[in-house]
């Protein structure tokens, strides 16, 4: 009896670590947003999602981390309002410059 006791305490600081080291989702996904918002981009010109891992492959999309066990993906996404180009290829004033 006191060998089982003593397994079972065994066993659970074990898997403790793997436990704590589990996080949510949400967490991680909380904590990319506030690293993207330090580097200067506005909170209105990105988004963020979650999604299983064969959805990761979307066109306009980044994958930026990875969550619950490695299942799911976070993809990062530019919008178009904030101060970032949704797409590049324009130009500052928007004229053609012509040869002289």
């Amino acid at each position: 009896m006191k060998c089982s006791i003593w397994l079972g305490v065994c066993l659970f600081a074990a898997a403790t670590p793997v436990l704590a080291a589990q996080t949510s989702c949400d967490t991680v996904k909380a904590d990319i947003q506030q690293k993207i918002i330090n580097n200067g981009v506005p909170e209105s010109g990105f988004s963020l999602t979650i999604v299983p891992n064969d959805q990761a492959d979307k066109p306009d999309a980044q994958v930026v981390g990875h969550c619950g066990n490695d299942t799911q993906k976070i993809l990062y996404t530019r919008t178009s309002s904030g101060n970032y180009p949704v797409s590049g290829g324009s130009t500052q004033d928007g004229s053609q410059s012509e040869p002289q």
